[in-house]
């Protein structure tokens, strides 16, 4: 670490063309004008259009206080805030996306609350735009999460958050492919504290976000930080397999002292179904540990860099 360094920005970028600019024309000026000494870090995830270009462009410009990490391909926004703490060296990091949704000018209010002794700064988006079953599935989510593995974020999916160097180092030191940074940050916390941010349209572009990408997140967290799913399911097991040894004896119990009755073969195609689904519920929830293990015993490297750019004297 360069204790010249009070701040690292740790920026994330793929297919960020059209936002780039506009991020650069407010990211510098609001970071300047903290008195601080810092530096940003952009990771490139493999771009396919002009962001790699703009990059090289800005680092030549402010050269003194810009880094590019330029990964050989896509490997995902987790893998490359994980190389942008890897190759951060301020006292204090702050992660923010390149979408301008989260104002750069709001940084200092992450730092103010650091200077109060928080170690971790999480942080809730001002008036959000999302649809309304987004809102019941968000809040959802975070009531479900919060159950299973304790941690307490009001915000999950607002990206703008800041870290303490030592919370840094102990996530660096973990070799986890998949996890979810906040989460692990939280656990590592001593005094963790959110605040509110403002929250923008993105400025240009898509968002890179799919349904299917949220519902990996939410399995990342449950998965990766608790065991509870696991143990859920098979308390649920032993209760069926309870229920149904009952009602085999029901039947067995039915048919020798009444006598063997017609009907009821839909009943039985119901409860056969309902216990097929759990069953391959089951499967699916074992599937996902599993598979989690799976990719950590093959131990492959989570990104592979092409080139870094810095200022060779930073070194």
């Amino acid at each position: 670490m360069n204790t010249s360094i009070h701040l690292s920005v740790v920026i994330p970028v793929y297919n960020e063309q059209d936002v780039l600019q506009a991020l650069f024309d407010r990211l510098y000026p609001a970071l300047d004008a903290l008195n601080i000494g810092y530096e940003i870090v952009f990771i490139n995830d493999g771009s396919r259009d002009k962001s790699v270009a703009m990059l090289s462009e800005q680092f030549k410009l402010r050269p003194d206080v810009t880094r590019v990490v330029l990964f050989n391909g896509n490997f995902g926004q987790h893998r490359a805030i994980l190389a942008g703490f890897e190759h951060s060296r301020g006292e204090r990091v702050v992660t923010l996306d390149a979408d301008l949704q989260n104002p750069p000018e709001d940084i200092k209010l992450l730092l103010d609350e650091m200077d109060k002794g928080h170690d971790y700064v999480g942080s809730i988006r001002r008036q959000r735009n999302d649809s309304l079953w987004r809102h019941v599935a968000s809040r959802a989510m975070n009531h479900l999460r919060e159950k299973l593995t304790r941690i307490k974020m009001t915000d999950q999916g607002c990206m703008m958050r800041a870290y303490s160097r030592r919370i840094i180092d102990t996530i660096n030191q973990c070799n986890e492919l998949h996890t979810f940074i906040p989460a692990l940050a939280y656990q590592f916390a001593q005094n963790p504290t959110e605040v509110t941010v403002g929250h923008e349209e993105r400025f240009a572009g898509e968002s890179k976000y799919s349904l299917y990408s949220l519902i990996r997140l939410n399995f990342d967290l449950m998965t990766g930080f608790s065991l509870v799913p696991l143990q859920l399911f098979s308390l649920l097991g032993m209760l069926i397999s309870a229920g149904s040894g009952l009602l085999v004896a029901y039947m067995v119990l039915r048919r020798l002292i009444i006598g063997p009755e017609e009907g009821g073969l839909f009943t039985l195609f119901a409860i056969a179904f309902f216990l097929i689904g759990i069953a391959l519920f089951g499967i699916g929830l074992l599937g996902e540990y599993i598979g989690r293990i799976y990719q950590e015993v093959r131990a492959r490297p989570r990104y592979v860099i092409q080139a870094v750019l810095e200022k060779k004297d930073l070194r």
